[in-house]
């Protein structure tokens, strides 16, 4: 068999796995995806609770709603924002349906290279097809052959931790019974009974941490949250851009979304410690945890955290691959300059596609989150054109593959992540902000709430953590 006759192999049955796999029919290319969940859009059902900020009618894939089309499968009013457990069962689950046996759950990739060939052999290397190993749930090992790799296993499973430095805080693992890395599931009266009336700390500054503010908020007011407090934890200081973009945003819901986090702080229920960088936790008598910050700081003891900064790719299984990754981002270096939240708006993101995605290993890519590396805000319609560019470069058609067409929506915020410790910062997109004050403790207020619906994100908010 000919390498042109094998399959993609396509890493992850999420949005965007599935997207790769429905353009690459239509390119009349044989996909076989492998989820190493037991279920398509196994990452989206793990933040079912959570709302997207994206409307129904940016979240379906043009290609994919072909394939469903002839089921009777109709899209859910394009105006609507669904959640992901919605948007996993009413879109992912039926469009793993229709492709059948080219969908493989259980099915975890433990190592891509290409056949007889190790990172270092240079000898007709691509001539060779890739070799993609594959554990399944019941322990059985398999070598399956391709023509060319799409990873879209996302980020999901690797979380950033509460370390400012980017590695664990000291005693971060041995608290792991008081922290969760996920915006709590509050209608779980286990989850609920875990957080009511106690004092929990957020870390993280992004679309996740509002969300778990406005949620904790709601709890706090009802009848069974009396006594919740928020404490949360900044790296950076209180500016302009803190709580995103507000009405500036061009997707309505993301910007409410901060302005619902600003609105439940403002209520009293949450306190902001800002230039703050976890350096340990220790627990106190009561077995509660106190966070320490590098600067020697040392906070009030909280009965929860919360660490909500951001996602990781799991490069691991693809060592044995001659990959081109920015080293700050870990994202495609043609693609990191577009994305860098150091340099610009995380919303403002110029058209990209398989050029910017490829890698001196011709024929791997990686889409989805996980081409943006550690860079926040990741939006499902950036996934779908990657994908679309990508399944076009794979057929040959350069011409369509380069046509690459898309228009993000402004978020309204600066960059950020990687401005907070220049006190003089300037937004790279004109005007001032993301400056870093002294830290401090403060209680955060507005001249006015503003009541409006929390909507989530998949992923860490704008501008970082």
């Amino acid at each position: 068999m000919s390498i042109q006759q094998l399959p993609v192999v396509v890493i992850g049955a999420g949005p965007a796995g599935l997207a790769a796999a429905a353009h690459l029919i239509e390119r009349g290319i044989d996909p076989l995806v492998l989820e190493a969940g037991d279920k398509a859009g196994a990452a989206v059902r793990e933040w079912s609770h959570v709302r997207l900020f994206s409307t129904w009618g940016e979240v379906v894939d043009p290609a994919a709603e072909k394939l469903l089309a002839p089921t009777g499968w109709t899209r859910p009013d394009p105006a609507t924002y669904p959640s992901g457990g919605a948007w996993a069962e009413q879109y992912l689950q039926p469009l793993a349906d229709v492709l059948g046996a080219k969908v493989r759950t259980g099915a975890t990739v433990t190592g891509v290279s290409r056949e007889g060939r190790d990172r270092i052999v240079d000898a007709d290397r691509e001539q060779q097809p890739f070799v993609v190993h594959v554990e399944h749930t019941d322990g059985r090992e398999e070598r399956i052959l391709a023509r060319a790799v799409i990873d879209a296993s996302g980020t999901w499973a690797t979380a950033g931790p509460a370390g400012g430095s980017g590695l664990p805080a000291l005693g971060e693992k041995a608290a792991a019974d008081r922290i969760t890395y996920r915006v709590p599931d509050l209608r779980n009266p286990a989850v609920r009974a875990r957080y009511a009336g106690k004092r929990t700390a957020v870390i993280g500054s992004g679309a996740s941490a509002f969300t778990a503010l406005a949620y904790l908020d709601e709890l706090a007011e009802s009848e069974d949250g009396t006594g919740t407090h928020v404490v949360w934890v900044l790296r950076r200081g209180i500016s302009g851009s803190t709580f995103g973009g507000g009405t500036a945003d061009q997707l309505p819901a993301r910007g409410a979304l901060g302005l619902a986090a600003k609105a439940a702080v403002d209520k009293g229920h949450a306190d902001a410690v800002t230039g703050f960088r976890t350096e340990a936790f220790e627990r106190d008598n009561d077995g509660r945890l106190v966070l320490l910050g590098e600067d020697g700081r040392r906070l009030d003891a909280v009965d929860e955290v919360i660490v909500l900064t951001g996602f990781r790719p799991d490069l691991t299984f693809l060592g044995e691959l001659r990959l081109g990754l920015d080293e700050r981002l870990q994202a495609p270096v043609a693609l990191a300059p577009l994305i860098d939240p150091n340099q610009h708006s995380c919303g403002t993101v110029y058209p990209h596609g398989h050029r910017e995605l490829s890698h001196p290993e011709q024929g791997i890519y990686l889409v989805g989150m996980k081409s943006y590396g550690r860079a926040p805000t990741f939006l499902a319609m950036t996934g779908y054109e990657q994908v679309r560019s990508v399944a076009a470069a794979i057929a040959g058609d350069l011409d369509s593959a380069d046509r690459v067409e898309l228009t993000l929506p402004e978020t309204g915020v600066c960059g950020g992540a990687g401005l907070f410790d220049t006190p003089d910062a300037q937004q790279a997109d004109g005007g001032g902000c993301c400056a870093a004050p002294e830290p401090r403790l403060v209680q955060l207020a507005a001249p006015a709430a503003v009541g409006v619906t929390a909507e989530g994100a998949s992923a860490g908010g704008c501008c970082g953590s």
